[in-house]
């Protein structure tokens, strides 16, 4: 497994960091079907990357704060992934940044208007194995919270058959594919160039 503390070369190049992270949500989240309202988004190029660099859990949230409100004012934007450069930032810590981002935006009056997806490289679900490929439905190339408002949730799933069958579906795809494709998958983002 790459460890974050191998991609720590890549904090001060926010441009190679977002790179990388395109080649994941296509290679990954599009092309295998993970989420199957990306494909839309990212042919429309509405994703939105912001990448933070090593900070406090302060300007963490800050930053979310920030990115609801370009949301809010920005409609050419449909969805925001912000992506964390701490090579430090572990799972457990990251654990404990959701938890905080989810109450910023209970907060600032955000509950029901946008809602947080969680990512990280060591992503590990509760009574999952580390090892389990099912996990790579959440492993990213670096910590992530990807901000996606509500209302688009509601009318892609509106215009899905049984969306409740896809986080099953992703597990039993991973899970087919084996931990040592997924696991190359995830390594092969790393090798972006700059754009």
């Amino acid at each position: 497994m790459v460890s974050l503390n191998q991609r720590s070369i890549n904090e001060s190049k926010p441009e190679k960091i977002i790179a990388q992270s395109k080649i994941w949500v296509n290679d990954v989240i599009v092309r295998l079907n993970i989420c199957p309202f990306a494909k839309a988004e990212v042919q429309a190029q509405t994703v939105h990357y912001r990448v933070v660099s090593k900070s406090s859990f302060n300007d963490y949230l800050e930053t979310l704060w920030q990115e609801c409100v370009n949301l809010d004012t920005n409609n050419d934007i449909a969805t925001t992934l912000i992506v964390f450069s701490d090579s430090n930032m572990d799972f457990d810590e990251y654990l404990d940044l959701v938890e905080f981002s989810e109450q910023k935006i209970a907060s600032e009056g955000y509950e029901g208007i946008y809602q947080l997806a969680s990512f990280h490289p060591e992503y590990c679900f509760d009574m999952q194995e580390p090892q389990d490929a099912a996990n790579f439905t959440n492993r990213s190339p670096y910590p992530m919270l990807h901000l996606i408002r509500e209302a688009d949730i509601e009318k892609a799933l509106s215009t899905f058959l049984k969306p409740e069958m896809i986080p099953e579906r992703n597990i039993e795809y991973t899970r087919r594919k084996g931990y040592q494709h997924m696991q190359g998958l995830l390594e092969s983002c790393y090798d972006a160039k700059n754009e």
